[in-house]
């Protein structure tokens, strides 16, 4: 299986005025409210915000793509060029997720799901 986009995160410093536009934007109140992270489905797709996301060194929108092999994938994005910047990080139940930056400055995150997804 290829990469599958399905998560774009923001950065945000003030959580509920980023709410109030991501709201407006999708039409929807999330599916996920609370302090530490706002998600929205948004046609079989994640939008999350993430509060002081920039204190994590976040400058902007990150996509995270879906891989069935986090560590391949790594090894192939950094046989491209590219720098790991988070190594695989178990955020919740067996789905890790790491971060590159490639050879243009750009932050790609992968993701994979756990075994029983």
């Amino acid at each position: 299986m290829p990469a599958e986009l399905n998560t774009v995160l923001y950065p945000v410093k003030d959580l509920d005025k980023a709410k109030a536009t991501f709201s407006a934007l999708f039409g929807a109140e999330p599916h996920v409210d609370s302090k530490y992270y706002v998600g929205y489905e948004v046609d079989g797709h994640e939008v999350g915000l993430i509060p002081n996301g920039h204190d994590q060194g976040m400058t902007g929108p990150e996509p995270f793509y879906d891989v069935e092999d986090i560590a391949s994938s790594l090894a192939a994005l950094r046989a491209c060029g590219a720098v790991v910047l988070q190594e695989p990080t178990d955020v919740a139940n067996g789905l890790l997720v790491a971060k590159v930056r490639d050879t243009e400055g750009n932050v790609i995150g992968v993701k994979q799901l756990p075994a029983d997804a």
